[in-house]
Parts: C-alpha cells; structure tokens; sequence
C-alpha cells in the first residue's frame, strides 16, 4: 500500500486579477502558507504557464518546476478541463462554449476543435518534460442535450456519438501513451462521460486504452445519486487522480437532481467546502489506501456559502487529517508463531 500525497490544491478556482492570485509567485506563496505540498494546474492563463513552452521546451519546464519547488511546491498535474471540453462540442452549445477559445477561433467550430486538440497535445508533452505522470481534462459532449430521452432519441444516436467521440480522442490518447501520461477524464455531468456506464462505453470504443483513466471526484455522484464508493470498487484499476470535493443532496417535495432551474445556493445538490457536506471521505480514503492509489489528494474548492480563502485555509487541514499513512507491518503480528514450510506441513497432518 501507499501512502496517498498530499494536501494539494487546484488552482482555477481561485486564479484572479487581485493579489495573491494574480501571479504564479503570489499565488505559490499563498498556498504553500495554508499548508498545501503541491498545485494542480489549469493550462489557459499563461501568467501561470506557457503551455506550448513548456511542450517545445524542456529549459522552460525544468525553470517553471524549479520556481515552484522554491516555495516548497510541486506541480501535481496539468489542468486541460476547458480544452477538453471544445474536442466533441453538440452545435446548441456552440456560441456558449466560444467563451473558452482565443477570439480569432470563435464562430468557427473546426477551427476551435482543431486547436482544442493541439492544446491536449501539447499537455502530454509538458506534462512529460515537467516529469509527471497523468493530466486531467472533460470528455466534451455531443449527446448531453438528449441525457433524458424526451423527445425519443433518434435510433442509433448514441453508438454515432461514441464512435465519434473515441474517433477524436483516440489519437489524442496515443500522444499520451508516447509520453508517458495517463489522460484522465473528470466524470462529470455536462460531460458524455458522466458516469461509470458512459465511462466503460467510451472506453469499449477506444479498445480500452491504456491511457484513458479517470479522476475521482465524489462529489458529482453525490449530486447524481450514484453509489461513490462502490465507484471506487468497480474502477480503482483506472483511478489515477482524486479531487478532494464536498456536496449535498437534500431532495424536497419541489425539487430534486434536476434543481428546477435554480442558482446553486437554492439547489437541492450543491457542492461545499469540505466538511460541510455529505461525504463519506473517511470511507473514500480508507478505499484508496486499500487499493493503493499512488496519487495526490487535490482540493476542488467549489461551495455556494463558504468564502473560498476559508474553504482552502480549511481543506489543507481536512486532507490532511484524512490522508492515511499506511502501515508497514500487520496488528497482529505480535502474535505470530514463527514457522516455515515443514512446521505448516506438520500442522496440517500431510
């Protein structure tokens, strides 16, 4: 078993124009004064990182790995959500997802994609020259629009969506595996992938890639009433990354998954600051350590009530109460009798 790294923090969250967040160094010595070893990094705001510097040049990503370990960090994965998001993008959701490519791209979906796909390779390769080991990214979503199949879903519509959708990612996954990085898909609702069934549909498409893995974030199963333990159970094998989340669901006569439209804050499943919610991290990180994740526990600060500068002062302190350091021996080794092959052969009678 292994001890599971941590506490970490995913920076998109808090990134702003403001002071400490404005800045890699500003930002660097703010979460290494809470507490938090590593930062997980989203890959758009180049006051943070040049991602296709850090592809084309290894000097680069040595001196940015180096900047961070000074204030007592380490680059915990690289962050391709929205990048992600813009491979496979339904028509309806063009003009809002626009926002998350440079203007000149805008307006022009196969110019958008192809760009999206560039960004996803240049991840693997900085990912390889920072010496990491996996990335996180969204699946982006052509059936999203028909999850609930009202009007009937045309025949055949989702086996078109997921040989679609692995046509574009496949060899996007074979950049990963030349370098070395396991992709993982955050399973999340918006997401074609959103649940373990989505997720063993793509995979099936994609000939179970080696490189396609997933990050856990339970919190989305929370809000999806999915059994987020037993999640781990079914997947661990593939569960390469973990966001540290908290939520709720208080279904009422009104209102349940579906949230009838509201602001987060009215919901009946939010997302919260760690500790303020409904999950069972006692028994997510006891899982974890029980199928021997090698990987970091990162902090996805995203709550309705809380300030977020709270939410992080606390979460450092929660992930780190909850991170199990595994033991090294059995508890009842001090009973053991000490014996070898003839003395078990005897105590059998063969």
């Amino acid at each position: 078993m292994t001890t599971i790294k941590g506490p970490a923090i995913f920076l998109a969250q808090f990134i702003g124009d403001t002071a400490p967040f404005n800045s890699l160094e500003g930002i660097c010595k703010w979460a290494a004064g809470l507490g938090y070893k590593g930062i997980q990094m989203p890959t758009l705001d180049p006051r943070f990182i040049d991602l296709q510097k850090a592809a084309e040049s290894k000097a680069y990503a040595e001196e940015l790995k180096g900047e961070i370990k000074s204030y007592g960090l380490e680059i915990t994965e690289l962050s391709t959500h929205l990048q992600g998001q813009l491979v496979a993008v339904n028509p309806v959701y063009d003009d809002l997802f626009d926002g998350f490519a440079p203007e000149n791209l805008r307006k022009n979906p196969k110019a958008r994609q192809e760009w999206a796909v560039q960004q996803l390779k240049y991840a693997a390769k900085a990912s390889q020259n920072l010496g990491l080991d996996a990335s996180v990214t969204f699946s982006g979503a052509l059936l999203w629009p028909m999850v609930y199949p009202w009007p009937q879903r045309p025949a055949g519509i989702v086996e078109t969506a997921f040989t679609e959708l692995a046509k574009r990612w496949e060899p996007i996954l074979n950049v990963y595996e030349d370098c070395g990085i396991d992709l993982c898909y955050e399973i999340h609702p918006g997401e074609d992938l959103h649940d373990g069934i989505t997720y063993e549909m793509f995979l099936d498409k994609v000939n179970n890639h080696a490189r396609a893995c997933l990050l856990y974030d339970p919190s989305h199963f929370v809000l999806q009433c999915l059994n987020y333990l037993e999640y781990i159970d079914n997947y661990h094998e593939r569960i390469k990354m973990f966001h540290v989340k908290d939520a709720e669901f208080n279904p009422t006569g009104k209102q349940g998954v579906y949230g009838g439209y509201q602001n987060w804050i009215d919901r009946a499943g939010r997302f919260r600051s760690l500790g303020d919610g409904q999950v069972d991290f006692k028994g997510i990180f006891s899982k974890l350590a029980q199928y021997d994740y090698k990987g970091w526990a990162v902090l996805e600060w995203e709550c309705a009530l809380k300030h977020p500068e709270d939410g992080a002062r606390e979460g450092a302190e929660f992930i780190k109460n909850h991170i199990i350091r595994v033991t090294d021996k059995a508890f009842d080794d001090f009973a053991a009798s000490g014996s070898d092959e003839a003395f078990n052969r005897k105590t059998l009678g063969i």
